[in-house]
């Protein structure tokens, strides 16, 4: 995230220009940064259903299929995902629309 938010500074500071306020800055990456959960949480909760098989033998305490720790393990992972795109959106809100116009890469 840090790195994405990082290649769109100019395009933050064009949109604080025209009126964009802190929390529409915040907004939108955490809009990316949601797609990007979702997609992974989507390709992650459908690999790990199709290891079940395979991984059973592994498993103590559980059964392949519990659906507590799959959503225990969704919500951490979405927990982490929501903290790792927090601190590169308040980065962004605190670019200078002057300074990121200025900048040209």
């Amino acid at each position: 995230m840090a790195q994405a938010v990082g290649q769109r500074t100019h395009e933050f500071g064009v949109r604080q220009a025209l009126g964009a306020t802190a929390s529409d800055i915040m907004r939108l990456v955490f809009s990316s940064g949601a797609v990007m959960v979702v997609s992974g949480l989507a390709a992650g909760v459908l690999l790990a259903l199709l290891s079940t098989r395979l991984l059973a033998s592994l498993l103590y305490g559980v059964t392949a299929l519990d659906p507590a720790t799959f959503a225990a393990v969704a919500g951490v992972l979405t927990i982490a995902a929501a903290a790792a795109s927090y601190l590169p959106a308040r980065h962004a809100t605190r670019v200078s629309a002057a300074t990121a116009l200025r900048s040209v890469e």
